[in-house]
């Protein structure tokens, strides 16, 4: 917990609850604002999560018992967008502290004292209106006992069994376990030494060498201690081959495919331009089963364009060297991947429609969040299936990819030896900060620039790194910023050359490319966007 300050012997944090781990249990959360997450954590398994809509601040509070003429430290661990944390009903004077937008876990803390005859005060968190959302852990009212107590201590959580290996590559060993009563987080050690610390039953170890054999052990954990490590298993990695990310272009643009009309110009596939190197087919649906999806053709919204059409431009595409993907979300995606078995139903069906209409992979624009440990499971089972040739795109938020503790994050870099390219959304967002710890807002160079750095510093190879931007203003709600501004920005990254007042400590020649929303919305602008950027992408070093 956020403790500060000076403390008595009797001294306790008088708020229940305080790390989120009961769900939300005494708290109350405004408008439905609140809802509690498995990552990004500052300790624990969960964390608050809490969304400003409209008038709505995501204001959280709870009413803690406390003693009358006392002082107290409020503190908490917070994240995200802009968070405030406060204290009123004290008696006296009410306190609150603030931050601005924070890509990593930050503590606030203030102090209050109490009035002669106050014996409950009220605590909250909450955020700013209209912007993303914030996350709250491990808060703490630290001082005399109000007559209500405090959480129980925590004991070590016993030792994990099951410990199973599950699929492997050529570089990774998938492994799973049971889960343990009280745990808050698990340890996985490769030959006896910690190489990894997640919060769910099961973890991939990646970047193992190919024909190998390895040892491997999980332990559990919570705020008590560590338990005794497992029974070891031994998992041996396939022969080397599989993996990389499928067969893209060194320098790559990708493209959304509308399978709907919204205003933008109606495209079959063979009317996308020759400038797409990868097209996402958006979007695939959801089923009645858990993490199952399908694809339907929207014929009728599309002119009569038929399956057997589709199928045939998709093939020809294909032989051209182009990549079709199908992609799994958008903005009213539903998809939900949240255990092994929703996990498995996921890799399946994509696999079912990779066979049906010959996409060469999948594309991941989860936009209400995903699990990185079953996201991850479930896309290393489709790559078991699907082998070396499978192409992985993801298309994250800004605020995804602010800090490698977040699950798109996560899921990417527990992919990266068969991630193809992240796409980054860099629209539709608020401000956010850069590898350098500044502010940027969206519709600059420096925006661009500033935010790529985070992945390309945060473990994801150049390759692996491309720049999403809209095709034309009507392609996203704000952040169109104009082909010159997306080519400075490669530049920038690629060569060092027409940056903005931020300049990367390195270039990055081998940085992937472009994406844009959408080829429909390009073609509605005369397919101004692919012609400038898709020439500039391919001339990169």
């Amino acid at each position: 917990m956020g403790i500060s300050g000076t403390a008595q012997a009797a001294d306790i944090n008088v708020a229940k609850n305080a790390g989120f781990e009961s769900g939300l249990a005494n708290w109350t959360c405004s408008a439905g604002s609140g809802a509690t997450v498995s990552s990004p954590v500052h300790g624990g398994a969960s964390a608050l999560k809490a969304t400003p809509a409209g008038q709505d601040n995501a204001k959280c509070t709870q009413t803690v018992s406390v003693k009358p003429n006392s002082t107290y430290t409020l503190s908490a661990w917070v994240q995200g967008s802009y968070t405030y944390l406060g204290a009123s009903g004290t008696g006296t004077t009410d306190v609150s502290t603030w931050t601005p937008d924070s890509a990593g876990w930050k503590q606030l803390s203030t102090t209050f004292t109490t009035g002669g005859s106050t014996t409950s005060v009220t605590v909250y968190t909450h955020g700013w209106y209209g912007q993303t959302p914030y996350f709250a852990d491990d808060v703490s009212v630290f001082g005399p006992d109000g007559g209500g107590g405090g959480d129980p201590d925590p004991v070590v959580p016993a030792t994990p069994a099951g410990l199973a290996v599950g699929s492997v590559t050529s570089s990774s060993v998938a492994l799973s376990w049971s889960t343990v009563t009280g745990a808050t987080g698990y340890n996985l050690y490769q030959n006896g030494a910690k190489v990894q610390s997640v919060s769910g039953a099961s973890a991939t170890a990646t970047g193992l060498s190919a024909s190998t054999s390895y040892s491997f052990q999980v332990s559990a954990t919570n705020a008590a201690g560590e338990s005794a490590k497992s029974s070891a298993v031994t998992g041996t990695t396939s022969a080397s081959g599989g993996g990389g990310g499928g067969t893209v272009p060194k320098h790559a643009v990708t493209g959304y495919w509308q399978n709907f009309n919204n205003g933008a110009t109606v495209q079959k596939i063979s009317d996308v331009p020759a400038n797409y190197d990868i097209i996402a087919v958006s979007f695939a649906d959801a089923t009645g089963t858990p993490g199952g999806v399908t694809f339907n053709l929207d014929s009728a919204g599309l002119g009569g364009y038929t399956v057997a059409q589709f199928k045939a431009d998709v093939a020809a595409k294909k032989a051209a060297g182009k990549s079709v993907i199908i992609s799994i979300g958008g903005q009213n995606g539903t998809v939900t991947i949240n255990d092994a078995t929703s996990a498995t139903n996921f890799a399946n069906s994509v696999y079912a429609l990779m066979q049906e209409y010959g996409f060469n992979g999948v594309d991941i624009d989860l936009e209400n969040g995903l699990n990185a440990t079953y996201m991850t499971q479930a896309l290393r089972s489709l790559s078991s299936k699907a082998g070396s040739g499978l192409v992985i795109t993801m298309a994250p938020q800004t605020i995804d990819m602010q800090s490698t503790s977040n699950e798109y994050f996560k899921t990417a870099l527990n992919i990266k030896d068969i991630l193809t390219v992240v796409n980054m959304q860099y629209y539709n967002s608020g401000s956010m900060l850069g590898c350098d710890g500044k502010v940027y807002s969206q519709g600059s160079v420096d925006f661009l620039t500033a935010l790529a750095c985070i992945q390309l510093e945060g473990g994801l190879t150049p390759a692996q790194v491309g720049l999403g931007l809209p095709a034309s203003t009507s392609g996203a709600g704000s952040g169109y910023v104009s082909p010159t501004i997306v080519n400075n920005a490669l530049d920038c990254l690629a060569r060092g050359t027409n940056c903005g007042s931020f300049t990367p400590s390195r270039t990055y020649p081998s940085l992937r490319g472009a994406m844009t929303w959408s080829t429909n919305w390009d073609a509605k602008s005369g397919n101004a966007w692919s012609n400038a950027v898709g020439p500039h992408v391919h001339g990169l070093p």
